[in-house]
Formats: C-alpha cells, structure tokens, sequence
C-alpha cells in the first residue's frame, strides 16, 4: 500500500501559498462574473489560484489527474478515475471573497482508486490549516481535532448551505427542510457561505451535523477525509454511502443525528457532477 504523506506535504504547501494568495486577492478590485446562475460567481482569482495550485502540483506528481472547479465549469469532464487524483477547489467561498466575508478557503482532497486518501483546507482569513491523512487522525493546526459526540439533536447546532438555485420551488424545499430541523427542534440552524469551512467546524466539534444539496465533489473531497478521521459520519442524503459525485451530502459527529437528519430532508436535484452538461435537471424534484 502505497504512502502519499510526500502528496499531503506538498498538498500543504501549496494550500498555503495558494491562500496567502487569495488574502492578498481580497484587498484588489475584483472582476467578477457569474457561471451557471446570477448567483454562482467566479473571479479571476478563482482561475489563478486554481492554475497556481494545479500547475504547481502538476510539475511534482506529471502522471496525476486533476479535477477543479474552474477547469470543470470550462468544460473539462468531470470524471473520477482509479488514477491518483487531485480534487482542488481554489476559493470556496466565492461570493464571500467578492464581499470580503470571512469565511473563505483553499480545499484539496486526493483520491486513489475513487477513495480519498486526504484532504487539506486552509482557512484564508485567519491562516488556520485543517489536514487529516486516511488511518492518520484529523488536525487543526497540528491539534488532534475530535467531533461532537452528541446524539441528541435538541442538543445540536446544524449547519447548511443554500446552493446556487434560486427558483421558488427550489426555495420552497430549501426552507422546508431548514424549517423541519428548526422546530425539531434543534438550538439552531447556521450559514456562513463556504461548504468546506461549514464542514471543518463539524470536524471541530462546534457543529453536530451539516447538510447540503447542490454542492460539488471539490466542497466534499478534502473535509470528507477531515470529518471521518476526527470520528465522524459523512453519507448521502439517502442514508448510503457518501458518492462524491452526487451533489449531495449529511454529514455528522455521530450516525444518530446523521440519520434524523436524512429522515428529515426532501431531496432537491442538482444532477450529478460526472454527468454530461445536456443531462443537467433545470427543475427541482417534485
């Protein structure tokens, strides 16, 4: 079995030099543009970052495959081989690095055989640094990190994100499955407009569990690893395993407050992220 810890640290160096970018990115007018909807933002540092980390990673590992956010929406197929490979989202968090919201990050997974093997996030704004290695235990600047171990979820704290459709009907599940983990209850429900960050704060055990519809394999790769090596459950919305792909994920400290909230949730269907750009649902599941 095959050691990629030379992968992780060049994984971190990267990640930090590509967030030390985007730090300094932020302070600079930005050209921003939108991608798939009015709300889906992209910005030139967005493709430089991913450029600088795909090029830099490239030069140390040529027989790679890579897969980013940018060079998918560019139409490059998004597709996870057996081949070691590079799950890279530059800046997560778009639209609050175009507001300067504190809540941005750098996240890459790496996958082998289509299992993650580990992930690296760099918090942006603060510098802190979240890694975790597959049988290696999960850290937050070099601190063990352990998951809440709370089963009750009138205990928890839930965290989302909203996704980049917009449509009433879309809205209207969206809110209907916030208002069903709100009465619950639960202490609360959170959005603070980054996936991966949202997922490192369950990793941290300042959230019991975090859902989403409409999210990419390049918010999941890196915080995936994170997540279940800090002892906690990463599955799909279903309830079966986690399929990378699937734009769609509920993630928790314990497999209890995982599962309630699977009961919980009406589906919304963003397609798949290996699909062909035709076979992409423009309405909600009824």
């Amino acid at each position: 079995m095959e050691d990629w810890a030379q992968c992780l640290d060049e994984a971190v160096r990267v990640a930090r030099r590509a967030g030390q970018v985007v730090a300094c990115a932020v302070q600079q007018e930005k050209c921003v543009r939108s991608k798939s909807t009015p709300t889906d933002l992209v910005t030139e540092a967005d493709q430089q970052v991913e450029e600088l980390i795909i090029s830099t990673l490239r030069s140390r590992f040529p027989d790679h495959r890579f897969i980013g956010e940018e060079s998918s929406a560019g139409g490059v197929k998004c597709e996870l081989t057996d081949s070691p490979t590079w799950i890279i989202d530059p800046i997560d968090g778009t639209c609050n690095f175009v507001h300067s919201f504190p809540m941005v990050a750098v996240s890459i997974g790496f996958a082998v055989r289509k299992e993650l093997e580990f992930g690296v996030i760099y918090h942006c704004f603060d510098g802190t640094l979240y890694t975790a290695r597959k049988g290696h235990g999960a850290f937050r600047n070099g601190v063990r990190l352990q998951v809440s171990k709370e089963k009750d979820v009138s205990k928890a704290l839930v965290l989302t994100e909203i996704g980049a459709k917009r449509d009433p009907a879309t809205l209207d599940i969206f809110l209907g499955n916030m208002k069903k983990m709100l009465s619950a209850p639960t202490h609360g429900v959170r959005i603070i407009g980054s996936s991966t960050l949202s997922l490192c704060l369950v990793a941290s055990g300042s959230a019991e569990a975090y859902y989403q519809f409409g999210l990419h394999c390049w918010d999941i790769a890196a915080a995936a690893v994170i997540i279940r090596e800090a002892g906690g459950v990463v599955i799909d919305t279903t309830g079966n395993t986690l399929d990378l792909m699937s734009r769609r994920v509920v993630a928790a400290g314990t497999r209890e407050i995982a599962d309630y909230v699977v009961k919980q949730l009406q589906p919304i269907n963003y397609g798949r992220d290996d699909s062909d750009p035709d076979d992409l649902p423009v309405t909600p599941d009824p």
